[in-house]
């Protein structure tokens, strides 16, 4: 049976990403999953989190990749040097450490491939995938991409969606208030690289067959 599964921010702890993956979806090649931004900065390991969703992919898996602010962040310093303090302080040095590089310029073009490949939104019949969210104040919700990397305390009941759920993350949350989420706009990031700031610390992903939560303690 084909199964769906949305997985929150991840941040570098790829331990906690693996282990979600292979104990607790006990992943499969006729899975379809979609990872929902934020691999990057903050946890120790951002390269192991990449290098495994690059495995995975080669390896026959289905791994769709939105983007999130952090990997723009990171392309942004591509583009404009004056971008790369503020990456910096919001845990890019973590993600230079563990490529094992002083700057982007030594960044392997594999990597810088995977970042600019990552998708504002994935659409479905029944999900639109984001980062953020979406700006409902416009009438066509898919014109700010902005919003789509940044935005946050928007109502979770909107009937622009109509039958559909959208499903984000970026705005980290407890997981009490995951499990017991109401109306259509549904947040999955627990904050798992927060573990030292409780409630957060847990990867979190949303089984959409069962509409069931899953999540895995951060064991980094």
């Amino acid at each position: 049976m084909e199964r769906t599964f949305a997985i929150g921010d991840i941040h570098g702890c790829s331990k906690t990403f693996e282990k979600l993956l292979f104990h607790k979806i006990q992943l499969q090649k006729t899975d379809q999953i979609f990872c929902i931004g934020d691999y990057i900065d903050r946890g120790e390991n951002s390269k192991g989190v990449i290098d495994l969703i690059l495995q995975l992919r080669q390896d026959g898996y289905s791994v769709s990749t939105l983007r999130g602010n952090h990997e723009q962040m990171l392309l942004d310093c591509l583009i404009d040097p004056t971008a790369y303090d503020l990456w910096v302080r919001n845990g890019g040095a973590q993600t230079l450490q563990s490529f094992r590089i002083n700057t982007l310029e030594t960044l392997p073009g594999k990597y810088i491939s995977f970042f600019i490949e990552t998708e504002f939104y994935i659409e479905t019949e029944q999900y639109i995938f984001v980062h953020a969210g979406l700006n409902f104040r416009r009438k066509n919700i898919f014109e700010d991409k902005e919003a789509m990397l940044w935005i946050r305390d928007f109502s979770s009941r909107q009937p622009a969606l109509e039958n559909r759920l959208l499903i984000h993350g970026h705005t980290p949350k407890s997981l009490k208030y995951i499990l017991n989420q109401k109306g259509n706009c549904i947040d999955i990031d627990g904050g798992c690289v927060y573990n030292y700031l409780p409630p957060f610390g847990n990867l979190v992903a949303l089984d959409l067959n069962e509409r069931r939560f899953i999540w895995e303690e951060n064991c980094e």
